[in-house]
C-alpha cells in the first residue's frame, strides 16, 4: 500500500503525458471550427482562436488576416480555417511543422458532415471520428423526423441592417429542402434586400415568393425588426439562429427548435 502510494502520482503524470502527447495544439481561426472541436471532445486541444470567437484564449487574427506571429507563438500542430483564408496565406502563416486545413460547411449540409469528419480525422482521434459519425447520423435521423409535408418554406435574417434570405447552393437552403420542405427562394446563395430594388423588403419578398412558413432566425445582438413582421399573411417562426448560423453539430439542436415551433 505505500509503495502504491508512491507510485500513484507518477502513474498520473504518466497519463497525463500521454493524453498530452494524443491532443494536437491546435489553432482555430474561425468559431464554426472551434464549435466543431468541442463538440468532437477536442476543444481542450485548441490553443489559439481568432478575433471573433468567444473563447478566452490567445487571438490569431481572422481568416482574411491570420497573425503570423501569435501563431507562430502558439508553436501549433494544426491549424484550422474556412475558405475564405486565400491558400498562400495560410502557406505563409503556418510554422514549419505545422499542418494546416482550410475547411468549408457553408454551402450544403454534405460539406458540413464533410468538414465535422475531416476535423475529426485531423485531430487524431477515435473518440472524434466516432462522434463525426455520430453527428451525421444525428442529422440524417433529425432531418428524416421534420413535419415539412413538402411546404414552402422561407428562411430569412429579417432582423437584420439590411435583410437577406437563404437561396440554393446555401447550407441552411440544403437543410430545408433535405428536411423536405419546398425551397420558396428561387435565387442562388444569400440573396441581400436592398432599397430601391423591386423586392427591396421581407414582405415584398413573401408576396413574391408565396411561402407557407417564413422562419426568421435572429442574433443575439439583433434588435430592430421590421414591424411589418407581425403583419406577414403567412406563418411566421422566430427562432434564435446561433443553432444555424455555423455549419455542424449546433443544426442539430436548431432542427430540434424547428420541429417544435412547427408542432
Amino acid at each position: 500500500m505505500h509503495l502504491l502510494r508512491l507510485l500513484l502520482p507518477l502513474l498520473t503524470l504518466a497519463a497525463f503525458d500521454a493524453a498530452a502527447a494524443d491532443c494536437p495544439r491546435i489553432v482555430s481561426q474561425s468559431p464554426y471550427l472551434t464549435i466543431a472541436l468541442d463538440w468532437l471532445g477536442r476543444g481542450d486541444c485548441v490553443v489559439g482562436v481568432s478575433r471573433y470567437d468567444e473563447r478566452q484564449l490567445p487571438h490569431t487574427g481572422g481568416v482574411s488576416d491570420p497573425d503570423a506571429a501569435a501563431i507562430a507563438a502558439l508553436a501549433p500542430d494544426l491549424i484550422v480555417t474556412s475558405m475564405l483564408t486565400a491558400p498562400d496565406t495560410l502557406a505563409a502563416v503556418t510554422p514549419a511543422g505545422a499542418r494546416s486545413l482550410r475547411l468549408g460547411g457553408y454551402r450544403s449540409l454534405a460539406e458540413s458532415e464533410q468538414m465535422v469528419a475531416a476535423l475529426a480525422a485531423a485531430s487524431g482521434s477515435e473518440e472524434a471520428a466516432a462522434r463525426a459519425r455520430r453527428f451525421s447520423r444525428e442529422l440524417q435521423q433529425r432531418l428524416a423526423a421534420m413535419p415539412a409535408r413538402q411546404r414552402r418554406i422561407l428562411l430569412v435574417s429579417a432582423c437584420a441592417t439590411r435583410p437577406y434570405s437563404y437561396g440554393r447552393n446555401t447550407m441552411l437552403g440544403d437543410l430545408a429542402e433535405k428536411a423536405g420542405f419546398t425551397l420558396a427562394e428561387s435565387a442562388e446563395g444569400i440573396h441581400h434586400l436592398h432599397d430601391g430594388e423591386p423586392i427591396d423588403s421581407i414582405p415584398a419578398l413573401v408576396a413574391a415568393t408565396r411561402p407557407d412558413i417564413v422562419v426568421n432566425l435572429m442574433t443575439r445582438a439583433e434588435n430592430h425588426c421590421d414591424a411589418r413582421l407581425g403583419a406577414l399573411p403567412v406563418t411566421l417562426l422566430m427562432l434564435p439562429g446561433d443553432n444555424f448560423f455555423h455549419p455542424g453539430p449546433r443544426l442539430l439542436e436548431g432542427l430540434d427548435e424547428l420541429k417544435e415551433a412547427l408542432q
